[in-house]
């Protein structure tokens, strides 16, 4: 059902690789309630994925970009001004990659050159992105900003190693650009940790149905959906939430409040 929330709304999604992805849920629902948007993802990303059947879909156009390239990015900001006919009122950073997790390194056995490839395309990308948009004065004022982060920003996943640091370092930036944001141009700035998704790059993660299927049995609601996910984003890209800024907005169906639940307890006494 569409309500209208993102009429006349101009924005910039993302991280679109496949029908999987979040951005891609994102990227549907933000259509459904009028908005219009660029599609961008990395070169190679794109050659992987199926970004133009979702531009179709959305009549939208796609600039590609390396969200690591301040140059590119540069490129993307003034692209799609030119084609939206107007300043951005939304962003969607839906961005993570970690060359260790592809490559099974262990926490004790990181690649620090990898480490740092980590945190420059999960991480300081969202830097660089609002950077951008704020040397080029990109943004409409009351625009929206959100990034997609996890719990083990906070908490241990041995697993999901140093995407773990990535995920700190992408929410301290939302908190410190999300204050200077809001004082020059009342722009918003959040991050969505999100339950375990099923998405290409959620699923690479090791042992992440064990992570999903416990989650699920801790969550009294469950583990939130893709879709559901995509539902809150545009909230958060709507006018019902101009005075939300600078959160860590936990998405994920009552997990991070939980100790324990009566089926993981049910579980072990099996």
């Amino acid at each position: 059902m569409s309500y209208n929330l993102l009429k006349g709304k101009k924005g910039i999604i993302f991280g679109a690789l496949d029908e999987k992805s979040i951005a891609w849920k994102v990227a549907k629902r933000a259509h459904e309630e009028g908005a219009e948007f660029v599609l961008t993802n990395a070169p190679m990303a794109m050659r992987m994925g199926e970004i133009k059947k979702l531009a179709e879909e959305c009549k939208a156009e796609i600039v590609p970009a390396d969200a690591t390239s301040v140059e590119e990015l540069e490129n993307l900001f003034t692209k799609s001004q030119e084609i939206l006919g107007g300043k951005i009122d939304f962003v969607l950073h839906s961005i993570g990659m970690s060359p260790n997790i592809r490559k099974g390194k262990s926490y004790g056995d990181m690649n620090y050159d990898w480490f740092l490839k980590t945190l420059d395309v999960s991480a300081l990308s969202f830097h660089k992105v609002m950077q951008v948009a704020e040397k080029q004065d990109a943004l409409n004022e009351w625009a929206s900003i959100v990034a997609l982060s996890y719990i083990a920003a906070q908490r241990v996943f041995p697993d999901y190693t140093d995407m773990s640091q990535a995920k700190a370092v992408l929410e301290s930036i939302a908190r410190n650009y999300g204050y200077r944001l809001g004082k020059l141009k009342k722009v918003r700035v959040n991050t969505i940790s999100q339950s375990p998704t099923k998405t290409t790059a959620g699923t690479g993660v090791g042992g992440f149905d064990v992570f999903y299927d416990y989650a699920d049995k801790m969550s009294p609601l469950g583990n939130a959906s893709a879709e559901a996910c995509a539902d809150y984003t545009v909230s958060l890209f709507s006018d019902l939430t101009k005075m939300v800024t600078m959160q860590n907005l936990m998405h994920d169906g009552g997990f991070s409040s939980m100790g324990i639940s009566e089926d993981i307890v049910n579980m072990i006494q099996k």
